[in-house]
């Protein structure tokens, strides 16, 4: 997902049809006419505020000014071996890790942000080799040290020198791909949820929610499986809570930017713990094993929520039904992961 486009343009660019119109374009919440760049480097922000908030705290540093196009600035360097390692580029993006060195470097009190970065809970070095592995595949240490150098060259501080050696440098990017939340802003995912919940006589919202249904089964079918997601970000108490395959609280953006809500599912009673849940909706109906499986591999833990405790006793394989529903239900599933910001 590209920021700051609108609902039809997104469209229009993932099925490759520069003529589609879609309806009711009232309902896309992008405003572009209050939309910034910044005088140097022309990167977009979605609001004069927005703007004034990254260069103060990290834009400062990141700025590219007149070497944006330059392929052989270091940041662009970085960008480039970093699109060519990983896919999505946006998911645990290695300029989150170029924001968090340029907030300190930029920070008046530098010890206040590095202490605040340590909150976030750490693994052991097997660990974080296996979250690395998980997101750079089989070549994970040679891919790993090259953006090592790449990103010393490009942003090495004395006061965060051990983030640049081999082993901190890990860390680092382990700590981002454990607790990086995925911002889900899609403002096409968005103009979806604005026409559901239009009043329309039934004859019309048939065909809108047709349409909807035809729209994103062109997309898969174009551009791959639609993702709302639009980079990663670090969150100290969403990431403080723990998952349940039964959550009683739930992440969202409804405001469509980065501000990350955290809604109670259910009565949550004083002292009682929030769990969101680290699987989608069609993800948490899967068995016990399935579900277990993703977690292990995903975020290197067994569950042992009470419906996991409740299904100890099940078979630990992937049943041949839930095998063949996987197989049927596709469809429907990418269709309630794609609305469900």
């Amino acid at each position: 997902i590209t920021a700051w486009e609108t609902a039809e343009k997104t469209a229009q660019r993932l099925l490759g049809k520069s003529s589609l119109v879609l309806p009711h374009p009232e309902q896309c919440s992008i405003r572009k006419d209050l939309h910034q760049q910044c005088p140097r480097c022309q990167v977009t922000y979605c609001s004069a505020e927005c703007r004034q908030a990254a260069l103060e705290q990290y834009h400062q540093v990141l700025c590219l000014g007149p070497s944006r196009d330059d392929p052989t600035h270091p940041l662009n360097k970085l960008q480039e071996a970093w699109r060519n390692m990983h896919y999505p580029p946006e998911t645990s993006s290695i300029m989150l890790m170029a924001r968090m060195v340029a907030t300190v470097k930029q920070a008046k009190d530098k010890e206040w942000w590095i202490k605040a970065f340590s909150q976030f809970c750490s693994k052991t070095a097997n660990e974080e080799e296996e979250v690395v592995h998980k997101l750079l595949g089989d070549k994970f240490k040679g891919q790993l040290e090259l953006l090592r150098l790449l990103f010393t060259e490009a942003l090495y501080d004395e006061h965060l020198s051990r983030w640049f050696t081999p082993e901190g440098f890990r860390s680092l990017f382990a700590l981002v791909g454990t607790n990086g939340q995925g911002i889900g802003t899609s403002s096409l995912s968005q103009w979806v949820h604005a026409c559901d919940a239009l009043d329309l006589p039934m004859l019309q919202r048939e065909e809108l929610d047709a349409f909807i249904d035809q729209l994103y089964k062109d997309i898969e079918k174009e551009s791959g499986e639609f993702l709302n997601c639009e980079g990663s970000g670090l969150y100290v108490l969403q990431s403080c809570s723990n998952h349940s395959c039964i959550p009683n609280a739930e992440t969202s953006f409804p405001e469509n930017n980065f501000l990350l809500h955290l809604t109670a599912l259910e009565d949550i009673e004083a002292g009682e713990e929030i769990c969101i849940s680290y699987l989608d909706c069609c993800q948490r109906e899967r068995s016990r094993h399935s579900r277990n499986k993703i977690l292990r591999e995903n975020y290197l833990f067994t569950c042992s929520c009470p419906k996991c405790l409740a299904q100890a006793d099940d078979a630990d394989v992937t049943s041949d039904e839930e095998e063949e529903g996987e197989g049927e239900t596709d469809d429907a599933e990418l269709e309630d992961e794609m609305t469900d910001v």
